[in-house]
C-alpha cells in the first residue's frame, strides 16, 4: 500500500507554522510528559467503546498505564484534534509504550497477543 502524502514543511507559511505550533500546546505538553515518564500511556476520550477496550486488555494483561482523557463526543474535539495532529494517528484511543505510537486499540490487542508490546516494554 501506498502512504498517503504529507504536506511538506516547507509548504506552510511561517505563520501558518506558528499556528499549528500554538494550536492547543498545552494539551500536547500535557501528551509529552505523560510520554516522556511513563512506560504505558492511553490518551482517550470519554464514551468511546475502543478506548475501554484498550484499557481491559492492558489490564488483563497486568500493565498498569497512565490514561489521559480529553472530552467525549460532546465535546473537547478541539484538544483531541491537537493530538491526532502531533501524532498522525487519526482516531482514539492512542497507545505509547516506551515514548512510542504503538496504535489503537486492535495495534494494542495484537501487540499483546504476540508478545511484541511486552517485549518493548520491557526493552527488548
Amino acid at each position: 500500500m501506498q502512504a498517503r502524502p504529507l504536506l511538506d514543511h516547507d509548504a506552510r507559511t511561517p505563520a501558518v507554522a506558528e499556528k499549528i505550533a500554538r494550536f492547543h500546546r498545552k494539551t500536547i505538553d500535557e501528551v509529552q510528559a505523560a510520554i516522556d515518564s511513563d512506560p504505558v500511556v492511553v490518551v482517550g476520550m470519554a464514551q468511546n467503546p475502543h478506548v475501554k477496550r484498550a484499557r481491559k486488555a492492558l489490564e488483563a494483561a497486568g500493565i498498569t498505564c497512565r490514561y489521559l482523557e480529553y472530552g467525549s463526543y460532546l465535546g473537547g474535539w478541539r484538544e483531541r484534534l491537537a493530538i491526532k495532529l502531533f501524532t498522525g494517528w487519526p482516531t482514539f484511543p492512542q497507545v505509547f509504550v516506551r515514548g512510542v505510537l504503538i496504535g489503537g486499540a486492535d495495534e494494542t490487542a495484537a501487540g499483546l497477543a504476540d508478545g511484541s508490546l511486552r517485549d518493548r516494554l520491557d526493552g527488548a
